[in-house]
């Protein structure tokens, strides 16, 4: 996984997908400044909308209009996030943003969902040694993840799914779809 012929800077190996290791210093001061970001949006309270927006348009790597994210909040980066228009997300939202995460307008996402785009070696040497990559989450259009749902590295979830409370999502899923369990499964296409 190392490779020392490789000039590139660990944040810029980790913007590729490659393999990289955390602790360089140009991308702890990243995960310092959505931490410092994050911990002042979760003190907020539900009457400072306006200070709620500001802090997500600048934690985020993109918010559509009227989109609501309740705290709390936890992110790596913040900036490989885009959300769409008219979503929502209820408390405890976690978006590991390795990897870009998307989501699409008219997103429902339920409490306590967790959006991981970060892998790890199966070899221990590697994985003792803190390398990882990640894998981009991407999450169609109107799409309704319920309660606990995990969404697992490189998974697509197509417009107008539905994914049950508590499944993990660990394949793509086709638009259209109910998806339930663990692993998550289409059960049903949705008219």
């Amino acid at each position: 996984m190392s490779d020392v012929d490789d000039p590139r800077s660990m944040k810029e190996r980790m913007l590729a997908g490659d393999w990289y290791v955390a602790d360089d210093a140009e991308l702890e001061e990243a995960y310092f400044r959505a931490v410092d970001l994050t911990t002042a949006y979760n003190a907020t309270t539900a009457r400072e909308k306006d200070r709620r927006s500001e802090l997500l348009r600048e934690l985020l790597g993109a918010v559509g209009e009227d989109t609501a994210i309740r705290p709390p909040l936890q992110v790596d980066y913040g900036t490989q996030i885009r959300v769409g228009a008219r979503t929502f997300a209820n408390f405890g939202l976690v978006a590991l943003d390795v990897a870009e995460i998307v989501i699409g307008d008219d997103v429902q996402i339920g409490p306590n969902v967790q959006l991981l785009t970060p892998i790890h070696p199966l070899e221990s040497g590697p994985r003792r040694d803190k390398w990882e990559a990640a894998k981009p989450i991407t999450i169609g259009d109107n799409v309704w993840l319920g309660g606990g749902v995990i969404v697992c590295p490189g998974v697509t979830i197509g417009a107008d799914t539905v994914v049950g409370a508590g499944a993990v999502v660990t394949k793509d899923l086709p638009a259209g779809v109910l998806a339930l369990g663990n692993p998550a499964r289409v059960v049903r296409d949705l008219d």
